[in-house]
């Protein structure tokens, strides 16, 4: 028996719905002849999570009544818990429901799964946006996405039949539910807290980390591989970065890093809740909440992330929240702090963020050394550096006329 939190769901097992060996190229070879729809990176990326049994104990893409249970007050038709809806859409006006499909990732061309139609149907995407995102502006990167899908969602099980280029891609960090909760056994790990990451660790990110690793067992710092917005740091030069840090600044074996393929939405509260869930399917028992976690521009408030967990219904997730108070440094107490420790004013704290992270370095400005450690930022520096000198290779291709490719 194992001593970690069980999966998420009634059945407490994991599900993962990615297919193997005979099985695999059996579906292979049948996928060649049926009807095929293209599908968006975000709809490729949850594929994944299901395939790998991250999003277990889904079956395939959510139907009407699924979609407006989890909109509505956070539950499945069967009553599961489940945070965001998970849809997949299409234009086509000749596929039926009962008919059987191929989906292709329509950024790689990659033949990622079938599915068997099981319903058709239109929904309000303005009342999806208002639900999770608590908004319909479309400069919000989640509203825009939901906006622009197709006219109708499908919906059914799938038999997922790729990974993409993430085990390769991200070999030795790219985890399967089974590989964390593996490792977490073997270091005999009971009370595990996760870290979610989608940037390089800054001294708040380091802060946070440190303090549950004094009161669990080990902490599982997760970042996501999948695909950002424009202008985030690529999650390659993430990895590199934060095991930097792992390396030099954490005693050995208290945490372990990890990566996992979802592509962000950056619903705030609402994904918090989805971070907590699928933690649960990593093996972890708790899920750090910090300040402003999953949040895009001033979308929401700064603990609103930490105040859901309190709406939701009693004993709906397994995963708890493990909440910490704004953090920054002090230099008057010279070192890490945050609300609850710190009794200086404002004028005395450096707050620390990603966004000024990557604002200040890609002005090619200079950080001060509270920002992060030294080895972090000549990582980050020699990314920038190179951004800069593709841009003069083009300009000066385009001065010349000689035509430059990455």
């Amino acid at each position: 028996m194992s001593n970690l939190i069980p999966p998420h769901g009634k059945e407490e097992k994991l599900m993962p719905l990615l297919l193997k060996g005979d099985e695999l190229q059996a579906e292979i070879k049948k996928a060649e002849g049926l009807k095929s729809i293209r599908i968006t990176s975000r709809e490729t990326s949850d594929l994944i999570m299901m395939g790998i049994g991250a999003f277990t104990p889904l079956t395939g893409f959510m139907g009407k009544a699924d979609w407006k249970g989890v909109c509505d007050n956070f539950t499945m038709a069967d009553g599961t818990f489940w945070p965001i809806p998970i849809t997949v859409s299409t234009d086509d006006e000749e596929i039926k429901e009962s008919d059987e499909i191929a989906l292709i990732d329509d950024e790689t061309g990659t033949l990622m799964a079938t599915m068997q139609v099981a319903e058709k149907y239109t929904i309000d995407k303005e009342y999806e946006c208002k639900a999770v995102f608590k908004t319909t502006d479309t400069e919000h990167p989640g509203v825009q996405k939901v906006m622009a899908q197709a006219k109708y969602n499908l919906a059914g099980p799938v038999k997922v039949l790729s990974e993409s280029y993430y085990p390769e891609k991200f070999k030795g960090i790219y985890h399967r539910p089974e590989d964390s909760r593996k490792i977490f056994e073997e270091k005999g790990w009971k009370r595990v807290a996760a870290l979610q990451l989608r940037n390089p660790m800054h001294r708040s990110h380091e802060y946070l980390a440190k303090i549950a690793v004094e009161i669990m067992d080990g902490v599982y710092i997760h970042q996501l591989v999948g695909k950002l917005k424009p202008g985030d740091i690529p999650a390659d030069v993430r990895v590199r970065a934060i095991q930097t840090l792992v390396d030099n600044y954490f005693v050995k074996d208290t945490v372990v890093q990890g990566g996992y393929p979802m592509e962000m939405r950056y619903a705030g509260p609402r994904e918090a809740l989805l971070h907590a869930t699928f933690r649960q399917n990593y093996g972890c028992s708790h899920m750090i909440i910090g300040r402003d976690h999953a949040g895009v521009g001033d979308y929401y408030g700064p603990f609103d992330a930490q105040k859901i967990f309190d709406e939701i219904p009693k004993g709906a997730l397994k995963c708890q929240n493990l909440n910490i108070d704004w953090t920054f440094y002090c230099f008057k107490c010279e070192g890490m702090a945050s609300m609850r420790t710190c009794p200086h004013g404002k004028e005395d704290r450096l707050l620390l963020s990603g966004t000024m992270v990557r604002k200040t370095l890609s002005e090619g400005g200079e950080l001060p050394p509270q920002f992060s450690r030294p080895e972090v930022l000549e990582i980050l520096k020699e990314y920038y550096q190179s951004l800069e000198e593709k841009v003069e290779i083009k300009l000066h291709g385009a001065a010349t006329g000689e035509v430059k490719k990455d």
